[in-house]
């Protein structure tokens, strides 16, 4: 069960989740840098924030409704609007055993992520101690 302080405290909760995904997957692709034919992982979760953000934060694009031709036709399969897409990342050259990793990409990569997720906590502490804040005051009234 979730308990949101505000609209960004989710927003914040779907964006460290999102980090610790991409955290797993660049460690796995670190890990798998000597495996023959291995193709490193990402996964594309800045699109799953935005759509994050305008479903928090009101900017919603008008949904357009699946035609149905008889009643009996089934409802359109709502997509989860966080679930970040897993992708294998192109663009590299593969060696002569296939693997297509390289080492400096996913180094930095990982620090990149890094950077973020520890951003992303600080800046859920802040959210956290100005709910605390007004806990606090409220108490003296």
């Amino acid at each position: 069960m979730s308990f949101e302080v505000s609209s960004s405290f989710g927003y914040l909760e779907s964006a460290i989740s999102a980090r610790t995904i991409r955290q797993d997957l660049i460690a796995s692709n670190i890990a798998n840098a000597d495996t023959p034919y291995y193709k490193p992982k990402d996964i594309d979760f800045e699109t799953a924030l935005i759509n994050k953000a305008n479903q928090e934060f009101g900017n919603h694009q008008p949904k357009l409704e699946l035609a149905k031709t008889t009643s009996n036709m089934m409802d359109g399969v709502e997509d989860d609007p966080m679930k970040p897409t897993i992708f294998f990342r192109d663009g590299h050259l593969a060696r002569n055993d296939g693997n297509s990793v390289d080492l400096d990409v996913e180094t930095t990569e990982l620090s990149k992520n890094n950077l973020m997720y520890n951003a992303s906590i600080e800046a859920l502490k802040k959210e956290a101690a100005i709910f605390k804040a007004v806990i606090s005051s409220s108490k003296n009234i």
